[in-house]
């Protein structure tokens, strides 16, 4: 059985292999982790749009890891998760 994880925009427990886990490095990169093993803070969300725009909206990744994330960050993760087409 696979283990729960809870998405920090819903706050939904999910199994680990339906969320995406951005992950912050020690040096402060943050990124998507493919593979769920990436050393860092790890932080998961829904594979949802409306779940990624709350995220955004209530600055879910900012409590998550304790810092202040540019918006230029969230757009980039958006854009790797859902492709280029941000609607």
């Amino acid at each position: 059985m696979e283990r729960i994880r809870m998405c920090v925009a819903c706050r939904e427990g999910k199994e680990k292999n339906e969320l995406v886990r951005i992950v912050k490095m020690k040096d402060g990169q943050i990124f998507i982790d493919p593979t769920g093993k990436m050393n860092g803070r790890g932080a998961y969300v829904c594979r949802d749009k409306k779940c990624f725009e709350k995220l955004k909206k209530q600055h879910a990744l900012n409590r998550a890891f304790k810092i202040n994330i540019p918006e230029e960050i969230i757009i980039r993760l958006q854009e790797e998760i859902f492709g280029q087409n941000k609607d």
